[in-house]
């Protein structure tokens, strides 16, 4: 192979190296970090104001609705929390924690084929009832489960 020959080659091979990366990169965004938060509802600091930001009228307590806790927390800074729904269509998954100073903790956008199971941990200042929230078709069911927090809440 000549030398004007591999430089083309060499040439090609970091272009098309460049573009593949670039499509690689745009192809794998994630798809969450796009969507945008309900600041109003978060920043709530009764539970009446959390509901009426997020457009809750009356929720349902449901035996459809699953919350699976611990009893007792050990640390409040980090609590796990999963929160099943049996619900057709259901489309949005919200924990609130009715002692916390804002009382909504985390909230999911489930997509149409998207399992309604999610999990994470949220913080507690204090014992407390936590609420697993769901909407589907546009209504709104709970589960709700005590949980006691045993060292200083928050990471305190």
């Amino acid at each position: 192979m000549n030398l004007e020959h591999q430089a083309s080659r060499r040439g090609f091979l970091r272009q098309t190296g460049l573009l593949g990366l670039a499509v690689s990169a745009l192809t794998f965004l994630p798809r969450a970090a796009h969507a945008a938060w309900n600041k109003a509802a978060f920043e709530a600091k009764t539970m009446a104001d959390t509901y009426k930001v997020m457009g809750v009228d009356a929720p349902t307590a449901s035996a459809d609705v699953q919350l699976i806790a611990s009893d007792i927390a050990e640390n409040g800074a980090v609590v796990p929390v999963q929160a099943i729904s049996k619900i057709l269509n259901t489309t949005q998954i919200s924990f609130l924690v009715e002692k916390n100073p804002n009382m909504l903790t985390a909230q999911f956008d489930l997509g149409p084929d998207t399992l309604p199971d999610v999990s994470t941990r949220i913080k507690m200042g204090q014992t407390s009832n936590v609420v697993a929230l769901v909407k589907a078709d546009g209504k709104f069911y709970t589960a709700t489960k005590e949980i006691k927090v045993t060292l200083g809440g928050c990471g305190g």
